[in-house]
């Protein structure tokens, strides 16, 4: 049976936050949802979560989550933190150890290292840096076997010297824990209970320790600060970029690219730089992505061009359309073939059909377009009354002329044309002509006011 770990009780001071360290984000996702994403890759028996600092924060966020809470009321080290989990472990389990604010391991690392550990074999990651400051020393005998881990504040000038260093992740049979944490000791600089002390005494008991360095150090880094959390998640962006890009992608430059959730996309598509998906975004093919351009939970078909600076959320965009620069496309707007929407536009719970346009400064909100409609410029539908939201029909091969205020609810037949100009309260039939504005007058002999 497996079972994990994961530790993430820490305050994270050096964040300078009231909210808990673990729960900071890469990539629009908390740094602890990272490690459960990878540790679920392994199916295990059960997770066991560690929390102190900010519990209730972290409890409410992982509450939908197949994890076992477990508090630890002082915070007395690493070793203390197992220790507290230690009544709640099988019998035979293999025992991953994990950490909340290491979001960037890789799920195939911890099924590796997970295959290492037996009742007579403990699983060790470590890691090789050029400067190994604050981090554990790993100690080797003289045939090359891990002895122990030395903390660097516990840590002799020759000792300091060592570039291979623990990573903290470990993989151990329950049975070892039950022989060894118990005998841990608070008896270091900082009077706390290491884990790290886990690999002496599992030595002294006879289990073979078995180390494996990752060569991407990036999986292991913990985050402390800001500082971190900014690397990493420039980090996180480059590997997405680059898997992105192996699948046919065309990114004008990786670092400038930003994917907070799920993007699909087809074949021959191309993203300029500045661009930020969330949620779930899928692009057919040949699509083209304008610089600047922020798009969330959206479907954009075959042949779609997005201009610069627009802004869609939650909708889907159909084949060969063309939207932007400077449009805003809300939640619940739907076009269709053909469909093209210009700069200043916004929609909002509409449908657009079939090769119609909004070209510019306008907005239509709560509406269905049929096909080969005209919107001029500075048309709004007015959709809502102060309390209700109501519904604009606008039929196949409708003209509305610029400045036209649509008073929903109303209905627009088809091949009907709109005046210029015109405050529509009233259905149009199809084929009318709709003009509703007053008779211009001309005064002669008019003069403007003087200061």
């Amino acid at each position: 049976m497996l079972e994990a770990i994961i530790l993430a009780a820490g305050k994270g001071t050096r964040m300078k936050s009231s909210l808990p360290k673990v729960m900071h984000p890469i990539a629009g996702k908390p740094l602890l949802q990272h490690v459960l994403d990878s540790a679920s890759e392994l199916s295990p028996e059960k997770i066991h979560l560690v929390l102190g600092h900010g519990a209730e924060v972290i409890q409410a966020h992982v509450q939908q989550a197949a994890v076992e809470v477990t508090l630890q009321e002082q915070q007395l080290g690493t070793g203390h933190a197992v220790l507290q989990v230690l009544p709640k472990l099988g019998q035979d389990s293999i025992v991953l150890v994990l950490y909340g604010d290491v979001p960037l391991i890789r799920g195939e690392t911890l099924k590796r290292l997970a295959a290492m550990a037996t009742p007579q074999s403990l699983g060790l990651l470590t890691v090789r840096l050029s400067d190994p400051t604050g981090y554990g020393r790993i100690l080797r005998d003289a045939s090359g076997e891990v002895m122990a881990i030395v903390e660097q504040k516990d840590a002799t000038t020759e000792q300091l010297a060592i570039t291979e260093v623990n990573t903290g992740f470990m993989a151990v049979h329950s049975s070892v824990l039950r022989r060894c944490l118990p005998q841990l000791s608070n008896n270091n600089a900082q009077g706390e209970y290491y884990l790290t002390d886990l690999i002496a005494l599992a030595r002294a008991e006879g289990v073979a320790i078995a180390a494996a360095a990752t060569p991407f150090t990036y999986e292991v880094q913990g985050i402390n600060n800001r500082q971190q959390q900014a690397q990493l998640e420039r980090q996180y962006q480059i590997l997405l970029a680059n898997r992105l890009m192996d699948t046919g992608l065309t990114l004008f430059d990786p670092a400038r690219f930003d994917c907070r959730g799920e993007l699909n996309a087809g074949s021959d598509c191309v993203v300029d730089v500045n661009c930020v998906f969330e949620g779930r975004v899928t692009l057919g093919n040949n699509v083209h992505i304008e610089p600047n351009c922020f798009i969330r939970n959206a479907v954009i078909a075959d042949g779609t061009h997005i201009l610069a600076n627009t802004v869609i959320d939650d909708a889907d965009i159909g084949p060969d359309c063309h939207i932007g620069p400077f449009a805003r496309i809300r939640p619940g707007s739907q076009f269709a073939r053909g469909a093209r929407v210009g700069n200043f536009v916004e929609t909002k719970k509409a449908s657009i059909g079939e090769g119609s346009k909004i070209n510019h400064l306008s907005y239509v909100g709560d509406a269905e377009l049929g096909a080969d409609v005209n919107i001029g410029a500075g048309t709004i539908t007015c959709n809502y009354d102060g309390v209700n939201k109501h519904k604009t029909r606008i039929h196949d091969q409708v003209f509305v002329g610029s400045n036209t205020a649509l008073v929903a609810p109303v209905e627009i037949g088809a091949g009907a044309t709109i005046a210029a100009g015109s405050t529509i309260t009233q259905n149009v039939q199809a084929q009318q002509l709709g003009v509703a504005r007053e008779r211009q007058r001309n005064i002669d002999g008019w003069h403007r006011p003087k200061k």
